[in-house]
């Protein structure tokens, strides 16, 4: 960066994971130290900082700051111009999980999921659940043990090519999001607001406007009966589910859609 501006450059810079990490050990404090600091010098060099959560959300950002701008991220996917069509009211209901952390994170997403869906058979009766995205098939085993013996239509599978997503997106009611607190930085739950879909997901610190705008149905990472709650009713309240979709397609045009996103880079970069 230094040498870009010797150089005559104007530079920018987009900050997408905008916190450092997390932990109590003495490895995870040097590390936040560093990621901190090395923030810091990234936003002194910049002429312009895009981060893609609310500035005010973040914890080390000074107040006064003032070259740095928000702009959400965009789906990833191509997304059909029209408005997908809800499921059929007599159709067996679909929940859709798009893409599952790896390692220790993903071996507890699977259990909320797992718990999430016996519940809703408790309540609805059969269900189908679709979970496709990165890290998925390595779930596969235990999903299926999981659901033995319930009336759980499984399907799993991994990364597959984003026409696909969109699909399989598109004949879900609802987008199950446990994948951490949802912000306008998590594309993998844009990509469902984008579709049109209810999206249940946990609040955080980086939870706020415009994530909040689209059919997002907010709870506490630490009550997993709410969770269980809301995805029943999503499921069996079909005014509710059809407006939750309304909202997710409503802020998906106002703030996610690429036109939008591009428009937002033009503005500010044309102030530069």
């Amino acid at each position: 960066m230094k040498i870009l501006r010797s150089a005559g450059a104007r530079v920018g810079i987009v900050f997408h994971d905008v916190e450092s990490y997390p932990g109590t050990r003495l490895i995870d404090l040097v590390r936040r130290f560093v990621q901190i600091r090395t923030m810091h010098r990234a936003l002194a060099l910049a002429d312009l900082a895009v981060f893609t959560v609310p500035p005010d959300r973040l914890s080390w950002l000074p107040a006064a700051q003032k070259n740095i701008a928000f702009i959400p991220v965009g789906p990833n996917l191509p997304i059909p111009p029209t408005p997908i069509k809800p499921s059929s009211h007599d159709s067996v209901p679909m929940i859709g999980v798009f893409s599952i952390t790896g390692g220790e994170s993903g071996e507890r997403e699977t259990q909320i999921i797992l718990g999430a869906v016996r519940h809703a058979v408790q309540k609805l009766g059969k269900l189908r659940l679709s979970i496709f995205g990165r890290h998925a098939e390595l779930r596969e085993t235990e999903l299926r043990e999981g659901l033995r013996d319930l009336p759980v239509e499984l399907s799993v599978e991994g990364v597959i090519e984003p026409a696909l997503v969109v699909q399989k997106l598109s004949v879900c009611d609802v987008l199950l999001f446990v994948r951490g607190p949802i912000s306008s930085r998590r594309s993998s739950a844009i990509a469902g607001i984008s579709c049109g879909l209810p999206v249940i997901a946990y609040s955080g610190s980086e939870t706020a406007a415009p994530i909040i705008d689209a059919g997002v149905v907010l709870v506490s990472p630490d009550r997993a009966d709410d969770l269980n709650a809301a995805l029943v009713r999503v499921l069996s309240d079909a005014a509710y589910r059809m407006d939750l979709g309304a909202r997710s397609r409503a802020a998906y045009r106002a703030h996610f859609a690429w036109p939008t996103i591009a428009a937002r880079f033009a503005t500010i970069l044309a102030k530069r």
